[in-house]
């Protein structure tokens, strides 16, 4: 019932924010003939209305070119590699230009698309070779086509490392680090000739019992059972994936604007003030960041319940008490890989000490494979996107996959 309140609610949204683009583009073209006080804040206003509402369509990547450190404008090749139901292997590369690093870039999912790296991808162009895994959706896929789990995600983390081939380099972002470790210590136990040649683990909860933040003690704080009877709904019959069990985007994101409403307030008043002061950088930024924030992807149920119960309950991979399709996950067979944990000094998502969890339960790496960096003055998002990321975060990505090659 919730997700059929939700979607039809959406909607009629939807509707007033179509009403307030094509009102946005008339006063837009009068203000510009005569810019009187009130066509701007009319206007100003129309333009929020227009992207302050979810969608559930992945925007686009549109990486056409990076510029060299020379300025020079280099073209990027888009490629589709390889597709499952649930997930497509994109290839983002410079075109004609095979010899640099692989990196597979593994996306969380966690109520956003793969999108949300844009930024991380085009920094990482600069010296690599990146493919991402690019999540579809799970209320656009058939319910025929079957469930999604812990062990798929996993499974196609190896998938596609084999893929890719020898020498790739995996960089994890938040809640995937914990399958990245596994789908690694797996492929080590037996003695994967494609087993990866680095690790790069950003901000993930590998040990949320380490100074356990809000969301892992709301986490902590209810039963399985709980979960299943309030944050689950049923996809509705407008989507493709009618029927299917999910955990709706849209719960995940306004739980996680909740805990921020502030800042987000201020976000959507200062877009409104650059706006009408022509502060147009600024207040496209604020846009562009929405658009791409507002765009949410459900959860397979049993994705999502599997998480809670694996990660935030029962801490099995800290715990060395993980499976994977029955058999027992040991990060301590890791012993060719190089390890690098990232984590950002004010995250509230994933605290400090979580993510660096993984170097003890490596314990089959020699010192000289393993490195820690704590990124000063940023939260979640800064660690892997943005100016800090980088100008500080990325160079040490960059000599951590270079020096393992």
């Amino acid at each position: 019932m919730i997700y059929n309140a939700y979607q039809t609610y959406a909607d009629l949204a939807n509707s007033v924010r179509v009403m307030a683009s094509g009102s946005n583009l008339f006063l837009g073209s009068l203000y510009g003939f005569n810019r009187t006080e009130p066509f701007r804040h009319m206007a100003a206003f129309q333009e929020l209305l227009t992207f302050t509402g979810f969608t559930h369509s992945r925007p686009e990547y549109e990486i056409y070119e990076i510029c060299s450190e020379t300025g020079q404008k280099i073209p990027i090749v888009d490629d589709i590699i390889s597709e499952t139901p649930f997930c497509t292997l994109r290839r983002f590369s410079k075109k004609n230009n095979k010899s640099e690093p692989d990196v597979l870039l593994v996306a969380p999912m966690s109520g956003h698309f793969a999108t949300l790296l844009r930024g991380t991808i085009q920094t990482l162009l600069r010296d690599h070779n990146v493919y991402i895994t690019d999540w579809r959706n799970p209320r656009d896929v058939p319910l025929e086509r079957g469930l999604f789990c812990f062990d798929c995600f996993v499974e196609h983390i190896i998938k596609f490392i084999k893929t890719i081939g020898s020498q790739t380099h995996v960089v994890a972002v938040c809640q995937p680090a914990v399958q990245s470790l596994v789908a690694t210590a797996i492929m080590a136990e037996e003695d994967d000739p494609d087993q990866p040649a680095s690790l790069t683990l950003m901000a993930g909860p590998i040990d949320t019992r380490i100074e356990p933040s809000a969301v892992n003690k709301f986490a902590a704080s209810k039963s399985l059972e709980w979960f299943k009877h309030n944050m689950l709904a049923r996809v509705p019959g407008t989507s493709l994936g009618v029927g299917r069990v999910v955990y709706p985007g849209f719960i995940q994101l306004s739980a996680f604007m909740s805990m921020n409403m502030e800042r987000h307030s201020k976000a959507f008043s200062d877009f409104y003030h650059k706006r009408i002061s022509h502060d147009h950088e600024k207040a496209d930024q604020i846009k562009e960041f929405y658009k791409e924030y507002f765009a949410i992807m459900d959860l397979d149920a049993c994705f999502y319940l599997e998480t809670i119960e694996k990660v935030f309950h029962n801490h099995e991979l800290a715990l060395g008490q993980l499976k994977y399709k029955g058999r027992p996950v040991r990060p301590s067979a890791i012993k060719k890989t190089f390890l690098l944990t990232v984590e950002g000094e004010r995250d509230d998502i994933c605290s400090v000490g979580q993510t660096l969890a993984a170097q003890d339960l490596c314990s089959g790496l020699r010192p000289y494979r393993k490195k820690h960096y704590m990124q000063p003055g940023v939260g979640h998002y800064g660690v892997f996107n943005g100016k800090r990321w980088d100008s500080q975060v990325y160079p040490v990505v960059r000599e951590h996959i270079y020096g393992s090659v």
